[in-house]
């Protein structure tokens, strides 16, 4: 299982930026995906997940109603939309396999994004 992180990228505050996550060697609706974030001298925190089951999604309080997590399985992407962008989104976003709520493995390399004020 591979998975490739693009879409990162300089943008000011208020913007916007679609991330993407291709999947490599597997079907990527045949796993749930999450987006997760670590921002320099932080931790990594979880932002959105879409199950395989039946296209659930979730979300972290920080970024519900400005991210939009979806898939697109004709090209094998999971796509994170990301509006009204604040400085304190800067991180750099990876996303694995879930499922939502458990356990991730297959990590992307992750894609920057830097969101100035």
């Amino acid at each position: 299982l591979q998975l490739v992180e693009s879409g990162g990228g300089l943008v000011q505050f208020g913007g916007f930026l679609r991330l993407s996550c291709s999947a490599f060697g597997f079907p990527s609706d045949y796993y749930a995906i999450g987006w997760f974030r670590q921002a320099t001298g932080k931790e990594r925190e979880g932002v959105s997940c879409i199950s395989s089951s039946d296209g659930s999604t979730y979300y972290a309080d920080s970024v519900k109603g400005r991210f939009t997590i979806s898939r697109d399985n004709a090209k094998n992407t999971v796509y994170l939309q990301m509006n009204s962008l604040k400085p304190e989104d800067t991180a750099v976003y990876y996303c694995a396999v879930g499922p939502c709520g458990g356990d991730f493995g297959s990590w992307g390399q992750g894609t920057q994004v830097t969101v100035s004020s």
